[in-house]
């Protein structure tokens, strides 16, 4: 597949300058910084060493005075509390976090987690319905509710209070709840809005703490399920969040709690997990019990308090996810199948494909693998509940939501943003959305938002990579939106000795410039190229830094992101 290479402009050089000199250490890393709004020793060192100490004044969310007086009334009077959550990872991680903490205060509380397939996302009829059956005063909703209005209507006239924490973008009218805590509200002056479901929910357990003058160890033990939040969630990791993420990696890779260890072990790493290892280790399995099973199997696992129940949990969970990827490979196979088959599909600037017998719970994960190998606004449907139901995903600069509004005539309900959404449809629309998508997308999107992007933060030689350089770059994890792990741009490099496939489909291979030492590669899925990867060949690459480690020795690896040969091909 073919890439724009697109370098960043040029950072401030005096900016650039002088920021190296303060800090000591190479102009290309200052750049680096300066690139993240970076411009200083003192926002270097709140950059680089995050502590407890920068996170917010939990109390400056709007509601939150609200939503700990209603909180402290269900204590005193003994009432049954409900944490409530969302599927998800941060639905989950944010209901083993909310109801972990408070069941120490206060032992009348329980969770309840919607089932995916009956209920769907969100505040649900039967769950508000269960609540008010069973006695529940005060339901906690977790990274959902922001867009219940109805729903949440709905219960106050059973006599249900709600306590709204969720980090979407909220709707014109906000739900009638007791409170409603979203740092996205308008009228929210809380300073980082980017929090995560379960980030949210860690700010109430610390406006709670520091109510009471509770230890702050009380909180930080939760450091690691906000963490796997920020992580699978895809939220930006920068500022608060990212103080939230470089504390939470370290409780994974030092003192995890029970079920999160537990977890570690099913997926066969132990220590040393990055954001990346969260999201490609952790977060599948988690997703793995509500995708097949009962997401319910998740929250077990997380507050687990004992060994052998939190194995029992997490051998379960690692076999869902076994059966998760049988699916998840099957149907990836089948949906490029009919594509590649089908000239007109092949041709189109998106892509809708539907089978009615697909897992529901895949089809979002199978989206993203077609976007992946097409780069197109993509649609996996299927039945589901009598309706056909549906998963998208897009690509960068294209505004996804806005072009599923632009066929809201033959959907039942839509949701999401700019990059992901969920939709639902009558069975007999799916041939005319299929052909009003592509008529949407196709006036819209651009040919250069079909190709796909490589966003270069730096042009540098390979004799700027020595291990003053790696230790310091290491120090801007950790990586994920808005602070992504620096791609850099090296010119006219030759491979060293000869490069081989590892893997099937992976070229192995050590490169080097006139007087530089020669660096260890990996081009994950590029095997096409190896016929032209000869000693002598001059090529351009993009690449990131990795550490590699194998049989415990540890080494400088470059992970390949792109190849341009010098001759233009």
């Amino acid at each position: 597949m073919n890439k724009r290479w697109v370098l960043k402009d040029a950072a401030d050089t005096l900016i650039v300058q002088e920021l190296a000199a303060q800090l000591n250490i190479n102009p290309v890393l200052a750049t680096l910084l300066v690139h993240r709004g970076i411009k200083n020793f003192e926002e270097a060192k709140y950059f680089f060493r995050p502590t407890h100490l920068h996170l917010h004044d939990p109390f400056l969310m709007q509601d939150m005075e609200k939503a700990i007086d209603r909180i402290e009334r269900a204590v005193a009077d003994n009432e049954k509390v409900l944490v409530y959550g969302d599927y998800d990872v941060d639905g989950t991680t944010a209901v083993a976090l909310v109801y972990s903490f408070f069941e120490k205060y206060h032992k009348n509380i329980e969770y309840y987690i919607p089932d995916r397939y009956k209920e769907g996302y969100g505040i649900s009829t039967a769950g508000i319905d269960y609540a008010a059956t069973n006695g529940f005063g005060l339901i906690i909703a977790l990274d959902c509710g922001i867009k219940s209005v109805d729903k949440i209507a709905y219960a106050n006239t059973l006599g249900v209070d709600f306590i709204i924490c969720d980090h979407h973008l909220p709707g014109e009218e906000l739900p009638a709840a007791v409170a409603v805590l979203d740092p996205k509200r308008a009228d929210c002056a809380y300073p980082f809005k980017e929090l995560s479901g379960c980030g949210i929910g860690f700010k109430l357990i610390q406006a709670y703490s520091d109510k009471h003058d509770l230890p702050f160890e009380g909180v930080a033990e939760y450091f690691d399920l906000v963490a796997i939040s920020i992580a699978c969630d895809i939220v930006h990791i920068t500022g608060e969040n990212r103080v939230l993420a470089h504390l939470g990696l370290q409780k994974i890779n030092e003192n995890p709690c029970i079920g999160v260890k537990t977890l570690m072990q099913v997926a066969g790493r132990g220590t040393t997990y990055t954001i990346s290892d969260v999201v490609f280790l952790l977060g599948p399995r988690i997703n793995a019990a509500g995708r097949i099973d009962d997401a319910k199997h998740a929250v077990e696992l997380l507050i687990a308090c004992h060994e052998d129940a939190a194995k029992e949990k997490g051998d379960m969970i690692n076999i869902r996810n076994t059966e998760r990827k049988g699916h998840d490979q099957q149907i990836t196979d089948e949906a490029l199948s009919m594509i590649d088959n089908d000239e007109i599909m092949v041709a189109r600037k998106s892509t809708v494909v539907f089978n009615k017998d697909w897992h529901k719970g895949v089809i979002g994960i199978v989206a993203s693998r077609l976007t992946e190998k097409y780069y197109r606004p993509t649609v996996v449907l299927t039945q589901s509940n009598g309706h056909v139901a549906g998963s998208a995903r897009s690509v960068l600069g294209y505004d996804l939501y806005e072009a599923l509004c632009g066929c809201s005539d033959l959907l039942i309900q839509f949701g999401g943003h700019k990059y992901a959404a969920g939709l639902t449809m009558h069975a007999e629309n799916v041939p005319a959305f299929i052909q009003k998508f592509e008529e949407v997308v196709g006036s819209t999107i651009t040919d250069e938002q079909l190709i796909q992007q490589v966003s270069i933060e730096a042009q540098i030689e390979l004799t700027d990579i020595d291990s003053k350089f790696f230790r310091v770059l290491s120090q801007f994890a950790p990586f994920g939106p808005e602070n992504m792990s620096p791609v850099f741009l090296s010119k006219n490099v030759y491979v060293s000795g000869n490069a081989g496939l590892v893997g099937g489909n992976h070229v192995k291979m050590f490169i080097m410039q006139p007087g530089s030492a020669a660096f260890s590669c990996i081009a994950f899925n590029q095997a096409d190229l190896l016929p032209q990867l000869k000693p002598g060949v001059p090529f351009d690459v993009c690449y990131t830094i990795e550490e590699n480690v194998w049989r415990e020795q540890r080494s400088i690896q470059l992970n390949i992101k792109a190849i341009r040969f010098v001759n233009g091909e």
